[in-house]
C-alpha cells in the first residue's frame, strides 16, 4: 500500500512530539513542580502538588465557544479546523502559569506569520476579564486569551490541573497533551510544530 507524503509528514511530526514529550516525562521527574489542582471543598482551584507525566494523546479535541478577552469575539475551535492549534489551560493566580507564559509569547512570535498556526490561551479566572485583561496587558502577551469562567474546557478535556496543553493538528486531533509548565521556546518544539504545520489536512 502505498503512503503520501502528506501522510508521512504527518506521522513524523507525531513521532516528534512523541519524542519531546518522553523528554518532558523525565526532565519532570528530576524537576517536579507544582500545578493548579481543584479544591473538592470549595471548587476553586490551587497550587498545590507535583504535576503528572505527560499523558497519550490521540483523540479529537472537543469543540467549544468562548469569549475573546479583548475583542469579545466568540472563538469556537471547529471555526480552526485545518490549523495547527496550541491550546494551553491557564489562570493568573498560577504560579507554573505565569513561570511558562514568556516562553509560549516566544513561540507565538516564532509562528505568528504563518496563518495556520493559532495559539489560544483559556484562562479559567473565575473573575473573567477583569482578572484577565489586566494581566496579560502588564505581562505584553499577544496570543489569543479566551475566557472561561465556568472551566467548561476544563471539564470537557478532563483538566485535572493548570497549567495544561494541547497541541492539536489540522484534522482536529490531539497530537501532544502535557501536564504542567514547559519551556515552549525550545528550538525541538517549534521544529515539531513546523512538522505539523507542513502536513496537509487529511
Amino acid at each position: 500500500m502505498e503512503i503520501s507524503g502528506r501522510t508521512l509528514a504527518a506521522i513524523g511530526a507525531c513521532l516528534v512530539f512523541a519524542a519531546l514529550l518522553l523528554f518532558a516525562a523525565s526532565y519532570e521527574l528530576s524537576h517536579p513542580h507544582t500545578v493548579g489542582l481543584i479544591d473538592s471543598s470549595s471548587g476553586d482551584r490551587v497550587a498545590t502538588g507535583n504535576a503528572a507525566a505527560p499523558v497519550p494523546a490521540g483523540d479529537i479535541a472537543s469543540d467549544f465557544k468562548l469569549e475573546d478577552a479583548f475583542t469579545g469575539e466568540t472563538v469556537s475551535l471547529s471555526s480552526l479546523k485545518g490549523k495547527v492549534v496550541f491550546l494551553n489551560i491557564w489562570a493568573t493566580w498560577c504560579g507554573p502559569c505565569r513561570q511558562e507564559m514568556p516562553s509560549m509569547e516566544t513561540l507565538y512570535e516564532d509562528l505568528k506569520t504563518n496563518k495556520d498556526f493559532v495559539m489560544l490561551a483559556v484562562s479559567q479566572d473565575s473573575k473573567g476579564k477583569s482578572a484577565v485583561v489586566p494581566y496579560v496587558e502588564k505581562n505584553g502577551y499577544h496570543f489569543r486569551i479566551l475566557l472561561d469562567p465556568e472551566n467548561k474546557v476544563g471539564d470537557s478535556y478532563g483538566v485535572s490541573g493548570v497549567p495544561e496543553t494541547f497541541i492539536i493538528d489540522r484534522n482536529g486531533r490531539i497530537v501532544a497533551h502535557h501536564m504542567g509548565a514547559f519551556d515552549w521556546s525550545r528550538p525541538d518544539v517549534k521544529e515539531a510544530l513546523q512538522e505539523l504545520l507542513s502536513a496537509k489536512q487529511g
